[in-house]
């Protein structure tokens, strides 16, 4: 599980799109979105460059929080 901080997203919306990324990437993905802290935690088989560019592509930049 990595946990990425995704500041554009910032309601329901934001969520379900993420949530929706990730699934057309890798529908076995696990998320768990927290909109306060604006972050995703996503376990995925995916590589971790694929999942960053999957977000970008759906218009939500993330980076590894850290």
């Amino acid at each position: 599980m990595t946990t990425y901080s995704i500041p554009d997203m910032t309601c329901g919306h934001c969520r379900a799109a993420v949530e929706a990324a990730m699934r057309d990437l890798d529908p076995s993905a696990t998320v768990a979105v927290d909109l306060e802290s604006r972050t995703a935690e996503i376990a995925s088989a995916a590589p971790e460059d694929a999942v960053r560019a999957k977000l970008m592509q759906a218009g939500y930049p993330a980076q590894i929080a850290g």
